[in-house]
């Protein structure tokens, strides 16, 4: 298993710095991460210091809330593309979703996709949030609507990944669909579990020291 390629290295603290930027993107081509996951305002950098590299850029939308409303988040998407992204993780109406609003987060999430097209998109479930009804209902809504992949947590909530929640997501969605695990992955042993319960991506701010 080439644990590196599942590494989405991530960097979303308020207060980054661009320097940290850099190290992140020089740490990721050294160790053929999957991406690096970035806020928006730094993906312009991150897309030129990457270029030529097979890590990727991404970045985040609706972030942390995904209470914004859907024509924000295209705003948003269709600007972090123009700049150089190569993926979106977005964050799902979480309200929408506990009030029963399917058609709501759906279109929300196909109109996102309809953005990106060949571009990976990522939808953030924030897990900690919702019950395991909610979780199935919101992984199905994202297959539905097109996504790329389910995404555990934003890390910035009160709780990240657990295996629990991966296993439940990837019984969801299926075999072909993609399942990122984020929020608290701090050390390989729980990074292998995540990966036992069906994550092919791992969003984390330690990817040094996962791999090895």
């Amino acid at each position: 298993m080439e644990y590196n390629r599942l590494i989405d290295s991530t960097l979303l603290s308020p207060d980054a710095k661009k320097e940290q930027v850099v190290a992140l993107c020089q740490e990721a081509k050294e160790e053929r991460f999957a991406s690096v996951c970035v806020n928006p305002d730094f993906v312009p950098l991150a897309h030129d210091l990457l270029a030529g590299t097979d890590v990727k850029v991404c970045t985040v939308v609706g972030f942390p809330l995904g209470s914004m409303t859907p024509s924000a988040k295209a705003f948003e998407t269709k600007d972090a593309l123009e700049k150089g992204a190569d993926e979106i993780d977005m964050v799902l109406n979480v309200s929408a979703l506990k009030d029963g609003e399917d058609d709501y987060v759906r279109e929300e999430i196909k109109t996102l996709k309809a953005c990106c097209g060949s571009k990976v998109l990522k939808v953030i479930l924030e897990c900690c949030l919702l019950t395991d009804e909610e979780k199935e209902r919101a992984c199905l809504l994202a297959k539905e609507a097109g996504a790329d992949f389910v995404k555990t947590s934003t890390g910035f909530s009160k709780g990240g990944a657990t295996v629990h929640d991966v296993a439940l997501m990837r019984k969801a969605v299926g075999p072909e669909m993609g399942v990122k695990a984020a929020g608290g992955i701090r050390d390989r042993e729980t990074m292998e579990k995540m990966v036992e319960a069906g994550a092919t991506r791992i969003g984390t701010s330690r990817g040094k020291e996962l791999v090895r």
